[in-house]
């Protein structure tokens, strides 16, 4: 690990103009790509304190060994040298966009004598007119086979054009009218590439002006008595309707525009574009990165942009680029975009209207597409087991944590304090064995002490259950590779699983929405008995994960040893710079950033900060919304109804005599007498206060409203 400071140039080296440098190892291979207003400003923050620096650059500037820079005469060649670097040098610790798939394109090859209409995919071709891309190549084929009838322009191999040109007889498509048969000489070279210039035009958006042509010849035709004409004629109309209803109008009819959203982690960034055309929606496309650089929404639009429109020209750039986040410098952007098109580009975030919803939906597909890859990560067996085998390696684990627990504390401000227990067993979620625990030692906000109570009453119950039942006897450390998760998790509990099935803890499946915490059942009652299994707290975790930093850790552990338990290992994961800590250790492990293993801790602390804080949301709501009533036993929702439509509000009915209270339909005297010693035991409420004026607001009856 290279010093940053041993090849930092002298600061009035550094020019302090626009400019692009780069970061080399010591092999001199090109690891980082950055471009510059200010080349002096912008380097000079490479090489601060190092404990100053996020991860990822810290982790970049330590793997250079030197970094030189070239000086330019404005930010849009700096963004066009950036781009042409980045491509040439592939760096390493550059934002780079992976296509999720390889999108077909219909495009029209102009640079024939006799162009043709084909789907393609891959890089675009000099000549070639391109429109898209699609989702499917069926897509445009649907699309193509209707358009024909109304532009018969050729769609066959090379290959088989020159055979039909050699034996004089066309294909099916020009027996049938969908193809003008140029092969055979039924059109000129010259009149063929009318029709695909029209074909293209029709693709491009200007649509109108051939629907109203074909229909003012249609009604001419039949104003000849020509009916054959005529309803040919009104087929090609129906036929270019329906290529056109392929395609949603969502805006309006002479918008060119795309949209481009972003959704993104702390470890991964997916982009989704949206390209309208002529009001329509002509295609979607979509990519996921690695986020291997600090970079925030506005810098991954910029590398968006780059990767869209980095090799194209002309009317492939739209007159319009809608975004979620400005680049850093929007101007120089622009005018990069517009020096690509050769016209004006308005580069800028939608507000209102139209534009505005569409941008929600493109980001609602760029959240799912995130979504979906997370999914397909986590469900592949492989890459499971390759995280648990990168955690069992990085902790010093013996054999990989089959299963893992991870704990959160959640509170607001310090109350309604409560904590989360998460399971994940060969890298999957187990929600049946989910468990909320509230804070009872002590009242207030201690984190760390939180934790301590937490984990010490889990494992006081795992430890019941096992002088209780006799099982979990320590047997000896296994020795050899780690096995398969599937396999091992069988040994572990004595039963035969499959790839992705567990087996069942006889436990109810804590739904993701949480019941009423006071009527949930408490996590440390005695559990339930039916097979002879045992239940709840029985099964040892193999790695305890609790969301923080060395005071929780050492926290967990503390509570671990005051039970004599020292076979479970901990770790905690710090949010803020993803770090793993180990009890009794002063530096973090730092995993690597494309890590399986980070990624799925990442993914069981972020469940248990969920889980816990839907938790606490529900606590906080039904405190809220509680009353003096609540106190008072056999008074059900009816009857404290009848008594607040009764008196009107609560503050009243305390005001009530007995007497009064009886004269309420359905409450007795000794119903009444309870009703009143609730009421005048009651703590004062708060009274309200109007932050701006200071002045506490007062209800209809004179008093503070609560």
């Amino acid at each position: 690990m290279a010093d940053p400071s041993s090849y930092r140039p002298k600061p009035g080296q550094i020019p302090d103009s626009p400019g692009v440098y780069k970061f080399r190892d010591e092999h001199r291979r090109v690891i980082y790509v950055g471009k510059a207003k200010n080349l002096r400003q912008r380097l000079a923050n490479y090489f601060q304190d190092l404990a100053a620096l996020h991860p990822r650059t810290r982790t970049m500037v330590t793997t250079a060994a030197s970094v030189e820079w070239t000086v330019v005469s404005t930010e849009v060649e700096a963004l066009q040298l950036e781009y042409s670097w980045i491509k040439e040098f592939d760096p390493r610790f550059n934002v780079k966009y992976r296509d999720d798939k390889s999108y077909p394109y219909l495009a029209v090859t102009l640079n024939e004598e006799f162009p043709r209409v084909q789907v393609m995919r891959g890089a675009k071709k000099k000549g070639v007119r391109y429109f898209g891309p699609y989702g499917h190549a069926w897509a445009i084929r649907e699309t193509v086979d209707l358009m024909l009838r109304v532009f018969p322009v050729r769609t066959c191999s090379a290959g088989v054009f020159r055979n039909a040109a050699r034996t004089g007889r066309p294909c099916l498509l020009g027996y049938i009218g969908k193809c003008s048969a140029p092969c055979v000489g039924r059109v000129t070279p010259e009149e063929h590439r009318e029709l695909a210039g029209d074909f293209c035009d029709f693709m491009a958006g200007r649509t109108g002006t051939y629907i109203r042509r074909l229909e003012k010849d249609m009604m001419a035709a039949a104003e000849e008595m020509e009916y054959e004409r005529a309803a040919r004629l009104r087929d090609d109309v129906e036929a270019l309707k329906r290529a056109m209803e392929k395609s949603a109008v969502v805006l309006a009819d002479a918008t060119d525009a795309d949209l481009i959203a972003v959704a993104e982690d702390e470890l991964e960034a997916a982009v989704q574009i949206f390209h309208v055309r002529g009001g329509r929606v002509r295609g979607q496309r979509g990519w996921v990165t690695d986020k291997v650089e600090n970079v925030d929404t506005s810098g991954l639009v910029e590398h968006a942009l780059q990767q869209l429109y980095g090799e194209e020209a002309g009317d492939s750039v739209p007159k319009e680029v809608l975004v979620p986040a400005l680049p850093e410098d929007p101007d120089a952007v622009a005018q990069w975009l517009a020096d690509r098109r050769g016209s004006h580009v308005s580069l800028r975030i939608p507000q209102r209207g139209d534009k505005k919803d569409l941008m929600a939906t493109v980001q609602r597909n760029a959240q799912q597409a995130l979504g979906l890859h997370k999914t397909k990560r986590a469900s592949d067996l492989t890459t499971r087991s390759r995280a648990l085998e990168e955690i069992a390696g990085a902790l010093g684990l013996d054999t990989a944590p089959l299963r893992i627990e991870c704990f959160d504390i959640s509170h607001l401000q310090g109350d309604d304090v409560v904590a989360s227990m998460v399971v994940f067993e060969d890298g999957l979620a187990r929600k049946s064995e989910y468990r909320r625990f509230q804070i009872k030692g002590f009242e207030g906000q201690d984190d760390v002490r939180s934790m301590h109570e937490v984990i010490g009453r889990r494992f006081k119950r795992y430890l019941q259950e096992k002088e209780r039942t006799g099982e979990w006897e320590e047997t000896p450390a296994p020795t050899g590779p780690v096995p398969a998760p599937q396999t091992a998790l069988a040994a572990l509990t004595g039963q035969a699983v499959g790839v992705d099935t567990i087996p069942d803890a006889g436990t109810t499946p804590v739904p993701d929405t949480v019941p009423d915490p006071d009527t949930a059942p408490d996590p440390d009652a005695e559990p339930r008995e039916d097979d002879g299994r045992p239940k709840r707290f029985a099964y040892p975790p193999q790695l305890v994960v609790v969301d923080g930093g060395q005071p929780q850790v050492a926290a967990a552990k503390r509570a671990l040893d005051e039970l004599g338990i020292d076979d479970i290992a901990v770790c905690g994961l710090a949010k803020r710079l993803e770090e793993v800590w180990l009890p009794e250790d002063d530096d973090p492990v730092v995993l690597p950033r494309s890590s399986e293993g980070l990624y799925l801790l990442q993914r069981v602390r972020d469940e248990a900060h969920r889980f816990a804080i839907t938790y606490q949301r529900a606590k906080r709501a039904k405190r809220i919304r509680s009353s003096p009533l609540d106190a008072v036993a056999g008074l059900g929702e009816t009857r404290k109804q009848a008594l607040i439509k009764h008196f009107g509000s609560v503050k009243k009915l305390k005001q009530a005599t007995i007497d009064e209270i009886c004269e309420v339909p359905g409450i007795g005297r000794r119903t009444a007498e309870s009703v009143a010693v609730a009421l005048a035991s009651a703590a004062p409420a708060t009274p309200a206060v109007n932050t701006a004026t200071g002045e506490i607001i007062e209800d209809d009856d004179g008093g503070s409203t609560t």
